[in-house]
């Protein structure tokens, strides 16, 4: 929703930053949050931790002269209050009448746009004879990744708005960009290889069997086939087919880390009706159990599993990266030791809805349709779904 101008606060108010509230909550302060978006939107996409509180009145309910106090009535009167909203308009505006009732409050500068544009990053450790970079969006639980070896480097599963990051990050490890590489096409945000194809001097890569979804791509790319490898410096990243996510699904293997895209994540396994819907998902989910026992699961246990997303419902390793090793997740997560029929039945039981502007996000993705920048952004706002199940597989 669009929020209309609003006039300005006749208190001062303060704003806290985005990457000011993602420390709050990652040290475990109690975090208050006045949620003044639209329902739907405040259902669809929100910031949780169990730390979090949240109390949502839609702004135009709080529109007028003199605002019944019974709106404000959830708020706790002695706890600092951070309004938030879409762009940072009506927050500020909001957090203006809580002034003016003597409310400890601030505004989130930008509302959920800026907690968009959140981007940590953390390094794995692991065996492999490369630094290996994970990048965590937390606002949509997007994973990427940076393989950095003797003056080169390959960015996995990159996201076109953070395109300028990875290039800086790269030459901050003194290295150069050779690769900008995909795991599959993605339906939940718009990819960076392109882009960092234009950039750079990275040749853009993808999967083989993802061509034949319909690439239409503007600028040269490369596939890469099963048991391929290319050479990233002195290491190695070998291609292997994964498909049941997608017929195109492929992970890449760097030393002990696997990036497993959406085929396996720490806490599920992939959803498998994006590709071809309801009528498809029986047969990709017996494929996804075929991939994950034949191709993933036969992986050494100290293996390191490194998916494209993460969930509310994932822990964060000891290194501070959402990665897990195969003997963890074949001891935690049951659906990795059902028989197939049994895992097929259960993959398909409690699917969550589909990634928002999904089709569009596809399109994009293959060349088939164009966007902007603000619109390439405005279509992955949101929440991932491409898990199986919004809660998590595992169990301690």
């Amino acid at each position: 929703m669009n929020e209309p101008e609003f006039p300005t606060p006749d208190v001062e108010v303060e704003s806290i930053t985005p990457e000011q509230l993602k420390s709050r909550i990652d040290a475990g302060e109690d975090v208050t949050l006045f949620d003044v978006r639209a329902e739907n939107e405040h259902e669809e996409w929100k910031i949780e931790g169990e730390n979090v509180e949240t109390v949502n009145v839609p702004y135009f309910n709080l529109l007028g002269d003199d605002p019944d106090d019974e709106l404000f009535a959830d708020l706790p009167e002695d706890e600092e209050i951070t309004v938030l909203c879409a762009k940072g308009g009506s927050s500020e505006y909001v957090a203006g009448l809580l002034a003016e009732r003597d409310y400890d409050v601030n505004h989130l500068a930008e509302g959920m746009n800026g907690w968009a544009r959140i981007y940590e990053r953390a390094e794995i450790e692991s065996d492999a004879d490369a630094t290996v970079v994970q990048y965590q969006r937390p606002s949509s639980g997007c994973l990427s990744y940076l393989v950095v070896d003797d003056g080169e480097a390959a960015v996995v599963d990159p996201l076109r708005e953070f395109a300028d990051e990875y290039v800086a990050d790269a030459e901050e490890y003194g290295a150069d960009l050779t690769y900008a590489i995909d795991t599959h096409v993605h339906a939940d945000h718009v990819s960076g290889v392109r882009e960092l194809g234009r950039k750079t001097d990275a040749e853009a890569v993808i999967p083989a069997p993802a061509e034949g979804r319909g690439v239409d791509y503007d600028a040269d790319y490369r596939t890469v086939e099963d048991g391929e490898e290319l050479a990233v410096g002195a290491a190695t990243v070998e291609v292997i087919h994964t498909p049941g996510h997608t017929t195109g699904m492929t992970s890449y293997r760097v030393g002990d880390v696997l990036f497993t895209g959406d085929g396996l994540f720490t806490e599920s396994v992939a959803r498998p009706d994006l590709e071809e819907g309801d009528e498809g998902a029986p047969d990709a989910a017996g494929m996804l159990y075929d991939t994950l026992q034949d191709r993933v699961l036969s992986l050494p246990d100290d293996a390191v599993v490194a998916p494209a997303h993460f969930s509310d419902a994932a822990d964060q390793a000891d290194d501070g990266t959402y990665t897990a090793t195969v003997g963890e997740l074949e001891a935690s997560m049951d659906a990795l030791s059902m028989d197939r029929d049994e895992f097929v039945e259960f993959i398909l039981s409690d699917m969550p809805p589909r990634p928002a502007n999904y089709e569009d996000i596809i399109a994009t993705n293959l060349g088939q349709r164009d966007a902007s920048d603000d619109e390439a952004f405005e279509l992955e706002l949101g929440p991932n779904n491409c898990a199986a199940s919004q809660d998590a597989m595992t169990s301690d």
